[in-house]
């Protein structure tokens, strides 16, 4: 019931400003905050740097340590983003992650809601990977994979999360990359508790590059990720007694919107029709059918079965020359 009575305050109070970042795909207005602010280190000692003043964060990976820092306050839903700049040369087995957990507090039913930076072997890009947990429904991997249309290594692009009652999205430069709605079928597996903002870079050398084939070499050490330009912008909720601390202030009602406009669609449909490599709601060899929340979209669907007919359309595996997709150039993001 209080947890009930929670939902309902802070979505009564976010569902005008959060609904209009939605249909703007735009940071534009919201707050940004220093380190200081509204951050803690979570792990790594002097592995977490600040610079410009607490607006900037690099966290290191090296022989010893990775690193990483958590938001200060729980929220209910919001809009959470930062400019981020990861590592270059050869990042294989390194995993750069800015996500929304709180494992620490639901250990057996927790929620999550990642992007993860999958790095590679030197002249490979970086893999970006977002995934949706609900109600500690690990079982249930909701993965998807896509290339960039940029180095993200060269320069800040900004990747942002924003989460309401019905709707997660994920954004990279504004444009939004992948929709997550809640469906009656999913039953609680659509994220709904409480959870912390973290961003870690950390060694995942068993299984981030190519399933631990290349694992991380650490004579290319330190791996440096930037953050700058964080927004944690939602409705901060006790961690004790689970009630409202303080919701930020809504934008005007002139600007409400119901879902992604017809412009951010087209570009979402774009995005991943150039850029998306793999999806859980066409993986075969996973789920014999897809689960309930997936709607199936043919023109993914056979695209898809074309780059990885093994995953996605029950083919045999092929010995050969083997399907490679190169980055688009940087125009491309034009046409997006």
């Amino acid at each position: 019931m209080v947890m009930k009575l929670l939902y309902l305050g802070c979505s009564l109070f976010l569902v005008l400003s959060l609904l209009s970042v939605l249909a703007s795909g735009s940071e534009k207005g919201l707050p940004i905050l220093t380190f200081d602010e509204g951050y803690n280190q979570l792990f790594g000692d002097d592995n977490l740097v600040l610079h410009r003043d607490g607006k900037a964060v690099h966290l290191t990976l090296n022989e010893r340590t990775g690193s990483g820092f958590v938001s200060q306050d729980l929220y209910l839903h919001g809009y959470f983003s930062a400019s981020i700049k990861l590592p270059v040369d050869y990042t294989a087995g390194v995993v750069v992650a800015f996500y929304m957990s709180n494992g620490d507090m639901f250990e057996k039913n927790h929620d999550e809601i990642d992007f993860e930076f999958l790095g590679n072997i030197r002249g490979k890009d970086w893999r970006i990977q977002t995934n949706v947990y609900g109600n500690g429904s690990t079982n249930v991997g909701r993965e998807e994979r896509y290339n960039l249309w940029f180095d993200p290594a060269d320069d800040f692009h900004r990747y942002t999360i924003l989460w309401t009652d019905s709707h997660i999205i994920f954004y990279v430069d504004n444009i939004p990359i992948r929709e997550f709605k809640r469906t009656a079928a999913m039953g609680g597996d659509f994220p709904s508790k409480p959870m912390s903002l973290y961003a870690t870079i950390w060694d995942g050398s068993s299984w981030a590059t190519n399933g631990g084939k290349y694992r991380v070499n650490y004579k290319y050490a330190p791996y440096v990720a930037e953050f700058s330009d964080l927004i944690l912008h939602g409705c901060a909720v006790d961690p004790i007694e689970f009630s409202s601390k303080r919701c930020d202030n809504i934008q005007s009602p002139e600007q409400l919107m119901t879902g992604i406009t017809p412009s951010q669609r087209s570009k979402m449909d774009s995005f991943r029709r150039k850029h998306m490599t793999y999806s859980y709601c066409y993986d075969q060899t996973r789920y014999k059918a897809p689960p309930p929340e997936c709607l199936v979209n043919p023109q993914e669907a056979e695209r898809l079965k074309k780059y990885d007919p093994v995953t996605f359309g029950g083919g045999k595996h092929h010995h050969g020359k083997r399907h490679h997709r190169s980055r688009a150039s940087l125009s491309e993001a034009d046409s997006i």
